[in-house]
């Protein structure tokens, strides 16, 4: 039984439908192995007794970058258990290959590190991203150089070394979205990177708009329950081939059982992406009737993600949600809400967060999947100072495939 077997697809796999592909890419030589559920290989090396055969392979990977025939060498270069999430995501993200890494901000560092070592150190940014994303392009901790736009400027702000443009949409945490087609098309044979953390594969699929690389914090959503981190970029193989590089020599690999666990959270992520977006589109209806607030931001895309502005003092709101709960990060099965300015966007100059739409009354919240009336209770008491009772409201209009109720557009924009 070969458990080290690549299941990365060798030819074109034939089309099946998202929610199929969730629950079993990455999975399809399981009922050959006599397996229901993927192996974890926690072994950090493995024994070869042909030196002289090791030394070609290894060769041939400082050549190419491509995965390695049978098994791995050492846990740093391959390992089984994370080649099948990125298999899995691969396919979700109709890409040619994925290359997972130990956090979402390791893998935006290999692809800047990856376009730095051809030349290419100038990126195109449009803001927001999230805060760290932000913070490690401006600091030019990497040696790189940015130039901050709108979409509209993003033709004439490329340069001769300009290796990558970079949109976050929607966008964290004010939930902008960008025309990833138009953009992509302002980035001529410049790559677009789209990270598409907040939407997942389950609402858009940046590739087919044109975008060559995409970006995930697979610690949110694609994980799914708030216990695992990783980070995962998904493009093409030859791309991949120098990622795998990168991620060989400065070691941010993801660890095997994330790597488990993250192909697991695969297998609900429609479910759960479509049963969190459907309260989040009923929050932010009767967030934006709500006098206490002063503005609903929430995606034409739909989605679980929910943004609104206080006219009063958002800390109070964070210090008395009961059911909710106030913490960084997003995605899981429960709800948390956090205050960007102080929290996610905290290291971005208080100046650009700003002119971006970060302001200090702004409250990011990921929705989960509990009863929406008792998330609306837990919320109106947290905005009022009152005791949570569950309030009887109208029934809900219709929601669309995404979970977004059909006009709620205005509500945020």
């Amino acid at each position: 039984m070969d458990i080290h077997s690549s299941t990365a697809p060798s030819t074109t796999p034939p089309y099946r439908a998202p929610a199929t592909e969730a629950v079993h890419a990455g999975r399809e030589d399981l009922a050959a192995l006599g397996l229901h559920a993927p192996p974890i290989d926690l072994s950090t090396t493995y024994p070869n007794y042909d030196s002289r055969g090791e030394a070609e392979r290894i060769d041939s990977f400082a050549a190419t970058g491509a995965r390695l025939d049978g098994p791995p060498v050492y846990a740093r270069l391959d390992n089984p258990t994370t080649a099948r999430f990125e298999t899995a995501l691969a396919r979700l993200e109709g890409t040619a290959s994925a290359v997972a890494f130990a956090s979402g901000m390791a893998a935006l560092t290999a692809v800047l590190l990856a376009r730095a070592s051809m030349g290419l150190r100038h990126v195109v940014a449009v803001r927001p991203l999230y805060g760290c994303s932000d913070h490690l392009l401006g600091a030019g901790l990497l040696g790189t150089e940015v130039t901050w736009t709108d979409p509209a400027g993003i033709a004439e702000a490329i340069r001769p070394d300009t290796g990558l443009v970079i949109v976050e949409t929607p966008a964290n945490p004010t939930l902008a979205e960008v025309d990833i087609r138009a953009v992509a098309h302002s980035c001529g044979s410049v790559p677009l990177l789209v990270d598409n953390t907040f939407a997942t594969p389950v609402l858009q699929r940046p590739v087919e708009h044109g975008a060559r690389i995409v970006l995930h914090s697979a610690t949110k959503y694609l994980g799914g329950h708030g216990d695992v981190m990783g980070g995962v970029v998904a493009c093409d193989e030859e791309f991949a081939a120098r990622l795998r590089q990168v991620r060989f020599a400065t070691g941010g690999v993801l660890h095997p059982m994330a790597g488990y666990l993250l192909l697991r959270g695969l297998a609900t992520l429609p479910v759960r992406v479509r049963a969190a977006s459907a309260n989040a589109a009923e929050l932010a209806r009767r967030l934006s009737a709500d006098p206490r607030i002063a503005r609903v931001h929430y995606p034409e895309l739909g989605g679980a993600m929910v943004s609104f502005e206080v006219y009063g003092d958002p800390h109070g709101v964070i210090a008395a949600v009961r059911l909710i709960t106030p913490a960084v990060s997003l995605g899981s099965v429960d709800t948390l809400i956090q205050h960007p300015a102080s929290i996610s966007h905290r290291i971005v100059d208080e100046g650009d967060r700003q002119s971006s739409g970060v302001g200090d009354r702004l409250l990011r919240m990921s929705v989960g999947l509990e009863d929406v009336e008792d998330l609306w209770a837990d919320l109106c008491q947290a905005l009022s100072g009152e005791e949570p009772v569950r309030q009887a409201v109208s029934a809900p209009p219709a929601r669309t495939a995404a979970g977004a109720v059909p006009g709620s557009r205005p509500v945020g924009r």
